[in-house]
């Protein structure tokens, strides 16, 4: 739940602030990547790949956002592809290993955006900021749904001493 509405956040102000907020949102999808390992531990070599390039793209795209926006938008936009392409396969596996329809979904759009961004890199560093909004709206919607579908029911309450009629 942490994630979609982090994933919702960022999509936001991306439209608004994008070159700070894109690597700070590489860096916190890496982060929570990386935390994830300690929550489920399967999969874990693909969340550790996916983590440590989350991290790595949102540290290059920080230290110097104009460097990376401006000079060498082609290699970066490339770093990015093949960082999704991995995030994508990733969520594949865990969504076959019954993550779910929203996993499934989300690892669909990830693989297409990397496709997308190694094919044709200078209109993906033109259009990166746009693309990762969408990404990151219906991500963060798809995981709240997800969240709330499976969210167990709670049970009725009853005060000490009554019966449930």
């Amino acid at each position: 739940m942490a994630s979609s509405v982090f994933n919702t956040v960022i999509a936001f102000f991306l439209s608004r602030f994008p070159n700070k907020l894109l690597g700070v949102y590489f860096l916190v999808t890496g982060i929570l990547s990386l935390a994830s390992i300690g929550i489920d531990r399967t999969l874990w070599g693909w969340k550790l790949i996916s983590g440590v390039l989350g991290v790595l793209a949102g540290m290059v795209v920080l230290r110097d956002p104009l460097w990376s926006a401006i000079l060498i938008p082609k290699i970066l936009v490339i770093f990015l592809a093949v960082e999704a392409l991995i995030m994508g396969i990733a969520q594949a596996i865990h969504a076959f290993n019954g993550g779910g329809s929203g996993l499934a979904i989300l690892s669909i759009l990830n693989i297409a955006f990397g496709v997308i961004l190694l094919f044709n890199p200078l209109i993906g560093a033109f259009a990166l900021t746009i693309i990762l909004g969408i990404l990151a709206i219906v991500g963060g919607g798809l995981t709240a749904i997800l969240a709330f579908v499976s969210r167990p029911h709670a049970a009725p309450i009853h005060p000490s001493g009554t019966q449930p009629a």
